[in-house]
């Protein structure tokens, strides 16, 4: 028991998520998290997303489909690394309105997963 303990107090620590700069949607699986930040959504018009990933990915993607519809956007995002975990992904559009689903592809440890949010459109 005393060694638990002592191997448990040893331990790092989980790595905190952060995005500075304002409120952020999560996203969680059981192993990853995606924090991410849009400016307000209006349909036709290209915006950003800024996402922070932990534990930090070797590889990340970045999209959004219409589940109902089943089609994606109609442009292809570029995505920046900002360091520390953090991203920017810039050229996305919602060309119609309805249900969307932003997916974060995150590749880390020879594993790939999938991690969606919906956001609704009117």
């Amino acid at each position: 028991m005393k060694r638990w303990l002592l191997l448990a107090l040893l331990a790092p620590a989980a790595q905190a998520c952060e995005l500075p700069g304002g409120a952020a949607q999560p996203v969680k699986s059981a192993t990853t998290t995606v924090l991410f930040r849009t400016v307000p959504l209006r349909v036709g018009e290209h915006f950003a997303v800024e996402f922070a990933v932990c534990p930090t990915p070797e590889a990340v993607k970045v999209d959004a489909w219409m589940p109902d519809h089943r089609h994606g956007m109609n442009y292809k995002p570029t995505i920046a690394a900002l360091g520390a975990g953090r991203y920017r992904a810039e050229g996305l559009m919602f060309h119609m309105a309805g249900r969307w689903e932003f997916v974060f592809e995150v590749r880390a440890g020879g594993r790939t997963e999938r991690l969606a949010h919906s956001v609704r459109l009117e």
